[in-house]
């Protein structure tokens, strides 16, 4: 009997993590790294933690380990499937609001980064918002709004010209304008950090224009907040993140109630 449990828990395991493989249903891409497995975010963040339930259940109830890992398992898969479909969500508005606006939209594991290239961001040398910057930073001020269970890093890099000292500070006071305007919109800052990296982290090389015009760009990283459960987009979460250190002040709710 023992052994039939056991049996039965790797299966339910195995079934939620690769039952549902299917391509990305909101552009058809594969997932990226995977090949031609195209295993939904959903299915794998599910399966991955059904499996990792099954153990940690087993382990808690030894009186009945195959009682105690279906219910971890069945806990955890659906922790697990919530952050995936949260995820999965969040990347399909953010690519639908930022079509045209020249910002690249990725999705690598459970991080969504937003690539916002140099020639709509800001002025040589300035840390001044251009205008062409500000439509992309609304749709998503109004997209971090509705998903509001994020970490967000924002980091800003430059090209190799000039002194490293030069590009840091560059860096760094543009990555805090792009925060800044976002928290200014209602985006809360409690969870969101800003940093300058210069020009470290090239994506394409420095030795041309085009090369150093791809490198002069502002990074959004979005990630999901440790032991947080998640729900609907836009739900009230009963478990809050503690409150990070930030230079945020003010009402970050003064234009969008």
């Amino acid at each position: 009997m023992f052994t039939s449990r056991r049996l039965l828990v790797v299966a339910t395991a195995v079934a939620l993590l690769s039952g549902c493989a299917s391509p990305n249903p909101y552009d058809g891409s594969q997932a990226q790294g995977g090949g031609s497995s195209g295993v939904s975010n959903t299915a794998k963040y599910g399966g991955l933690g059904a499996l990792a339930g099954a153990l940690a259940g087993a382990a808690i109830d030894h009186n009945n380990r195959g009682k105690g890992a279906l219910i971890g398992a069945a806990v955890a898969g659906l922790g697990g499937a919530g952050y995936g479909y949260y995820a999965d969500q969040q990347e399909k508005k953010l690519r639908e609001s930022m079509a045209n606006t020249g910002v690249e939209v990725q999705r690598q594991g459970d991080q969504i980064k937003l690539i916002m290239p140099g020639n709509i961001t800001f002025a040589t040398n300035s840390d001044a918002i251009s205008s062409s910057f500000y439509t992309p930073l609304n749709n998503l001020a109004n997209s971090l709004k509705q998903f509001n269970q994020n970490t967000i890093q924002i980091v800003g890099y430059t090209d190799s010209t000039g002194t490293r000292q030069l590009n840091m500070d560059l860096s760094q006071r543009r990555a805090q304008s792009v925060a800044n305007y976002l928290t200014s919109q209602g985006v809360s800052p409690t969870n969101l950090s800003a940093r300058g990296a210069g020009p470290d982290n090239p994506i394409a090389s420095n030795a041309d224009v085009n090369g150093r015009a791809q490198n002069r760009r502002v990074e959004v990283n979005l990630g999901p907040i440790p032991g947080q459960q998640y729900g609907q987009p836009g739900a009230q979460q009963q478990q809050q993140a503690p409150q990070q250190n930030n230079q945020f002040q003010g009402n970050p709710y003064q234009q969008y109630q």
